[in-house]
């Protein structure tokens, strides 16, 4: 059996995440269009006959200006130690610029396997592929190079028989119906900042943060609570909305996709706190634990 980890890479908006829900088949990380909406290292568990490979997804790599972006840059860092496999994946509606090229850097440091992955290539023609591919090969001796749509889940099966080539034979690391090490708790609290920034468009910022208070399964439905933190006044009115109707759609939306999830009815209550000093915020989650998740 081929198993070993296979951490992804790239600048915000790569399509990292709906690579990830890709290969799994399931919902394992949100998606937005929102730069930086993965802040933390999620794996999901890839199963078939043959192999057992944890694709690691990590946050886009980029200049930090908040204590936030430096956190989201080290998950990135922890992730390459241990990777057996580094997927660098590029948006090739984009032009290659100075992210690409400092991941890249990064990545000469690691001595790793690194596959180039260019997503998004139904987007394009095939006579601008090419260019792009000898520009890139020029920065980095990838050992693969392999075009893929994510969305559209075009060429995904010949990546991952591609991977499995570069694994060693070994024993499964997790039960065969695990796919994802994330906690329920974490999960919920994510499906719901999807729809925070899902609803609230450009309105809201990226750090706006989730943590489920309470959670109790009583066997044919569960009940939820989740506090929304805030970093002021003007962000909580956008997310409680006028007489609650944004508070109440972005439940709405949340409640549907977390009964998918639980497969049980679910009473979910949203909160909204305002917290706007980042050491308190940091204080406060910390009491529900949520740090120590992500570190896992």
């Amino acid at each position: 059996m081929k198993v070993g980890f296979v951490s992804i890479v790239g600048r915000p908006n790569a399509g990292k995440s709906t690579l990830l829900n890709t290969i799994i088949g399931s919902k394992v990380a949100i998606v937005s269009d929102k730069a930086h909406t993965t802040r933390n290292n999620i794996q999901g568990i890839y199963n078939d006959e043959d192999a057992q490979i944890i694709f690691i997804d990590t946050p886009g790599v980029h200049k930090p200006v908040q204590k936030l972006g430096k956190y989201m840059n080290k998950q990135v860092y922890y992730s390459l130690d241990d990777a057996d496999v580094i997927l660098f994946m590029v948006d090739v509606t984009e032009k290659i610029g100075k992210g690409d090229k400092f991941i890249l850097e990064k990545l000469k440091e690691e001595k790793k396997t690194v596959f180039l992955i260019l997503n998004k290539v139904d987007k394009i023609q095939k006579e601008f592929l090419f260019p792009m591919i000898e520009e890139y090969n020029k920065l980095f001796d990838f050992k693969e190079i392999i075009p893929i749509s994510a969305l559209k889940n075009d060429n995904i099966s010949d990546l991952v028989n591609t991977i499995k080539k570069y694994l060693n034979e070994g024993d499964k690391y997790y039960p065969e119906e695990y796919y994802t090490d994330k906690s329920i708790n974490f999960m919920v609290s994510e499906i719901v900042r999807e729809k925070v920034l899902k609803l609230t468009n450009e309105e809201v910022p990226h750090a706006v943060t989730c943590v489920v208070e309470k959670f109790e399964d009583n066997g044919t439905s569960i009940h939820i609570n989740v506090l929304i933190i805030a970093s002021r006044e003007g962000i909580k009115k956008i997310l409680v909305g006028h007489n609650g109707s944004m508070i109440k759609q972005i439940g709405t939306d949340a409640r549907s996709e977390i009964e998918k999830l639980v497969g049980k009815k679910v009473y979910l209550e949203l909160f909204v706190k305002v917290i706007n000093n980042w050491r308190d915020k940091e204080k406060y989650l910390i009491e529900f634990g949520f740090k120590e998740e992500n570190e896992n």
